[in-house]
Parts: structure tokens; C-alpha cells; sequence
């Protein structure tokens, strides 16, 4: 291992040591280690060795991703689950992306193509032999039915709350979801929270926002059952108000580029106040 891999390594399972921290194995903060330097920049806000430590995820498994958007998240679980796994990309369904305004017909046939190119897409991440595969809600694999050890939802839920009313996004969804975990799956949630006080006008999802309790409730709604809560994603600075949107924040800063003072605002913030759920079948 290169010297400065070999560093950031050491002051992961140093991290990991602490009180009330996740309880990680040496393979997953490898895997975390090993990555870009780029990758690496946001760990301190999205802390992913310890979140897929929370959400059990192990070497081997099938684990479907939902919205692997640009592989942050794709990239570490490629390499961690490694030859012996298989990894699904799942996005949103066709149908549900001609709702959005900006997405053209020509769009939507280019997301089209890069589902079917998952395989390829990870296939440049790593050379490891893992099996992949990509594929939309509506459209589940009846191969793939039964066959999942964990669904991730890593901010990926707010569109599909937000056209729940509309189409039952959602809803659907979820059935999908719960059709293809095996009987003792799990499915981990990242999400920005929104205060529980909120107008719940303002916390549907148009925003980035949502509330914990609605997630749950949802959930609940769709057959399964809260096994497990943590707050490894908090940041008790993020309050939104009821019109912040949450791309105000890092990464994405929208709206800070000609105002530096703003930016530095949001940068003191920091991401997103994040709850991080992890849910069973119910009745299993």
C-alpha cells in the first residue's frame, strides 16, 4: 500500500476507535483508504466506512444502489464487495424522469443508455471481477427478485417523494424494492432531514429535504420495519429555513458563486444535516 494510503488507513481504524463510533472491519477501512484523493475529500461529511458498517453491508453480498448518479458511493462498494459480489444499479424509472421539465426525450434515451452500460461504468472502476448490472424501478429482472442482501438509498429519495402524489413514485418504488430483497435483506437510507417542525409543504422533496418521520412512516406503509437509527450523518448546523433549498450547501453551493460571503457561509455549515436509517421486511 502506498505510503500516503497506508496513513490515511492507520487514522481510519485510529477514528474508528473512538467512543460511539461504528464498528468497522479492517478490509472496509482498507477499501476507504484506497481510494482518490478526491473521493476522499468528503468522507468527513458523508463518513462512509462507518455507514456501511451500519447498514452490515459485507464482502460477497448483492447490493443494489439506487441512483448511482457519478459512483461515489459506486466505486467503494465495487471494490469492497469485490469478485464474489454483485452489484446493481437502480434508477429512477423512465416514466418518472419524463416529469422532470429539463429532461428532453434525447435525455431520457441517454439515461436509458447508461443503465444498460452499468456494467462497463464499473467494469472502469475496478478489475476485481465483480458481477454488475443496471436496470430502473418498474423494470426489476425477475432473476433479481429475491436475490438482494441490501438496497441502499443514499440521497436518492426526495424525487421519488416529491412526484408521490403525482404518479406514486414512491410507492412504487418501495414494492420494488421490498420484491427484491431476500427474506433477511436490509435497506439502508441516507437522507437530508429536514427539522420535524417544518411546514410539510417545504419538506416533499422538491427541496432536497425530508422529514425523518415521514421516511419511516412511508416505510412502514411499504412493508417493512425500522430496525436501527444512527447519526453518524448529523450536522447540527444545517437549519434549513422553509425556502433553503439544500443545494445552497457544499458540494453544490448554488447560488455562492458570485457572492463570496455566502460561500463562506454555507462552507461553515457544511453538508447536510443527514438522518441514516436501516429497515427490514416487516413480519420476516
Amino acid at each position: 500500500m502506498a505510503p500516503i494510503r497506508l496513513a490515511a488507513f492507520t487514522l481510519i481504524l485510529a477514528l474508528l476507535g473512538c467512543a460511539g463510533a461504528a464498528r468497522v472491519d479492517p478490509g472496509l477501512a482498507e477499501a476507504v483508504a484506497a481510494r482518490s484523493a478526491e473521493d476522499r475529500a468528503r468522507d468527513g461529511a458523508r463518513h462512509p466506512a462507518e455507514t456501511l458498517a451500519f447498514f452490515r453491508v459485507a464482502p460477497g453480498m448483492t447490493v443494489a444502489e439506487t441512483l448511482p448518479g457519478g459512483g461515489w458511493y459506486t466505486r467503494l462498494l465495487a471494490a469492497y464487495l469485490g469478485g464474489e459480489g454483485t452489484l446493481y444499479g437502480v434508477s429512477y424509472s423512465l416514466d418518472m424522469m419524463a416529469l422532470f421539465s429539463w429532461m428532453s426525450p434525447e435525455r431520457i434515451e441517454q439515461a436509458r443508455a447508461d443503465i444498460a452500460a452499468f456494467d462497463d461504468t464499473v467494469a472502469g472502476y475496478t478489475d476485481n471481477g465483480i458481477t454488475a448490472r443496471g436496470f430502473s424501478f418498474g423494470e426489476v429482472p425477475t432473476d433479481v427478485e429475491g436475490s438482494v442482501d441490501r438496497v441502499l438509498f443514499i440521497r436518492s429519495l426526495h424525487h421519488l417523494s416529491r412526484f408521490e402524489a403525482q404518479a406514486q413514485t414512491l410507492t412504487r418504488a418501495l414494492a420494488d424494492t421490498r420484491a427484491m430483497l431476500k427474506a433477511d435483506g436490509l435497506v439502508g437510507v441516507v437522507h437530508h432531514r429536514a427539522p420535524e417542525d417544518a411546514p410539510a409543504a417545504t419538506a416533499k422533496g422538491d427541496r432536497g429535504y425530508l422529514k425523518q418521520s415521514d421516511v419511516i412512516a412511508a416505510f412502514e406503509a411499504a412493508g417493512f420495519e425500522l430496525v436501527a437509527s444512527s447519526e453518524i450523518n448529523a450536522n447540527p448546523k444545517d437549519r434549513p429555513g422553509p425556502e433553503d433549498v439544500v443545494w445552497r450547501l457544499p458540494p453544490s453551493l448554488r447560488g455562492a458563486d458570485e457572492d463570496p460571503q455566502l460561500r463562506a457561509r454555507m462552507e461553515a455549515i457544511g453538508e447536510s444535516d443527514r438522518m441514516t436509517l436501516l429497515f427490514a421486511k416487516s413480519g420476516q
